[in-house]
């Protein structure tokens, strides 16, 4: 019984990775949205691909310690490096908002909005 959990904890975190890429699903993302498509430089967007490609390893990695049953503690500590490795993707991709996105509207006269944005965004880090 445990270990057909496990596989069906692996396979759910395989899945949700593949779900989560490919065009069909970035088209569905988007027209959920009613934000902007942004454009990144190609040397900004390959650090974020690359930063996310190894925290999809890290995962990836935990689900195989779940698999075969590692002791706890060191699970933990996996989990942990990919909470920090999550929270540096995240203040990269909230510096290039700020520096990109809110600065464009500040100077286009969208300011305020922009800015609630920004800060409803960082709250959500401080929970």
């Amino acid at each position: 019984m445990a270990s057909a959990r496990k596989r069906s904890v692996t396979r759910a975190v395989r899945d949700a990775g593949a779900a989560s890429r490919g065009p069909a699903a970035s088209e569905a993302r988007h027209a959920a949205h009613a934000h902007p498509v942004v454009a990144r430089a190609p040397r900004h967007a390959a650090d974020l691909a690359q930063r996310l490609n190894r925290i999809e390893g890290q995962v990836r990695g935990i689900g195989r310690m779940i698999d075969e049953d590692r002791y706890c503690v060191d699970v933990l500590t996996q989990v942990s490096a990919v909470q920090s490795a999550l929270d540096a993707l995240a203040l990269k991709l909230l510096e290039h908002h700020l520096h990109g996105c809110v600065a464009h509207a500040v100077a286009s006269g969208d300011g305020t909005h922009a800015i609630d944005e920004a800060l409803a965004v960082i709250g959500k880090f401080g929970r």
